[in-house]
Formats: C-alpha cells, structure tokens, sequence
C-alpha cells in the first residue's frame, strides 16, 4: 500500500461577493496515496488541480464553502474526473451567486465521514464565515482542514453576506478547539497553525470581534 499524503496547491484569482471583487491566493489541499484522492476547495485553475492529481482516481471534490474563490473550478474538476461535488445545503444560495448550474450532486454533513487511501475525514458543521461551511478531521493525519472557519492568527472574516461572527466563534470554541492541541490546521488560505497555537486567542477574538 502507498503512503497517504497531503498535497497542498497555491492558486491566485478572484473573489467577488456583495458587489466587491478582492484578487487572493488559495490553498488547494489534496488527500490520498499514489491510486486516489479526495480534493478540498479546488479554487480557480482546475488545469492545476488535475495536473496535481497526475492521473489519481478522484473519489470527491470537496467545498468547506460555497465563497466564489473556493469554489470557482470545482465543477470543471468534477466533470473531468467524473468525482461527485459534496456541499453542505445551508451554502447552496452561494453556491448559487457563482455556479446557478451546475448544483453539487450530493450534500455535506455533520458528522459525516469520508474515507480515500484508508483515511478517514470526519465533517464538522462550522457555521459562521458562511451558513454551510465545514472542517475536515482526519484524525489519523492529527490535521484538520479549516477552510476560512480558522487561519493562523484567528477566525475567518465574518462582514460579508450570510456571515455571522458570534456564530463562527461559536463555531470554533465548541467544534475546534476541543481537538487536540497538536492537530495542524491547514487553511483555505496562507499557512498552516495548530489548535494548540489557536486556542489561547479566543477571549482577544471575542474582545477584538470582527
């Protein structure tokens, strides 16, 4: 058996929201061993996304959120490899914004699990940044995947449409920062933490709010 692995891919383009337009950088993670994969947040370039996959067997392409930058080359993805898109329903009016079709063809949640190489990934509802968004724990990697829930530094920005910030702290105090603290964080965007790292800031979150 090959070993599992964590891909991580940077790609650059737009994120456009309430009648805004922002140019970001976004990490793409991908999970698997040499045979087959799972991609989280395949953002803007798919040709990118596919060339980091080499051929693997795509078992899912999966969005923590429906924002446009997350979710931007996620169809293409899926139609090339024929991998079913997963969504959580609580993000299908942003998922709307961006792609009014196709729609994901199956849904994301709660303490769901997926499973590629022998690897679990356990979903977790982080409702906050955006209504459906969700953290992969994949316990046997101590990683859990944040999407915009967690970043090194603090929570992911909450004054935009469908945002509530007492939610996303809500979110993390209850849902994140009981993992252990050496699980890394690896984020939708910039570099990886820890929730040992994170979890001391939670009261200058909550004093600082969003």
């Amino acid at each position: 058996m090959s070993r599992v692995r964590i891909d991580r891919l940077v790609t650059s383009g737009e994120f456009t929201l309430d009648g805004g337009s922002w140019q970001v950088e976004n990490n793409v993670w991908v999970v698997g061993d040499d045979t087959e994969a799972i991609v989280i947040d395949p953002a803007h370039d798919a040709g990118a996304v596919l060339g980091l996959l080499g051929g693997r067997a795509l078992r899912a392409v999966v969005c923590t959120h429906a924002h446009s930058d997350h979710i931007a080359a996620a169809p293409a993805v899926a139609a090339a490899t024929g991998a079913p898109l997963l969504l959580h329903p609580d993000d299908l009016p942003l998922w709307k914004l961006t792609h009014p079709d196709p729609l994901p063809d199956g849904e994301l949640h709660d303490g769901q699990t997926l499973s590629v190489a022998g690897v679990d990934l356990t979903v977790i509802h982080t409702p906050g940044h955006a209504p459906g968004a969700v953290c992969l724990y994949a316990p046997t990697l101590s990683t859990v995947f944040t999407g915009d829930t967690l970043f090194q530094g603090g929570p992911g920005a909450t004054g935009r449409l469908y945002s509530s910030f007492p939610l996303i702290i809500e979110s993390i105090r209850e849902r994140l920062l009981n993992l252990p603290a050496g699980t890394v964080v690896r984020t939708g965007h910039g570099e990886p933490t820890t929730i040992g790292a994170e979890a001391p800031h939670l009261q200058d979150w909550i004093r600082r709010g969003h």
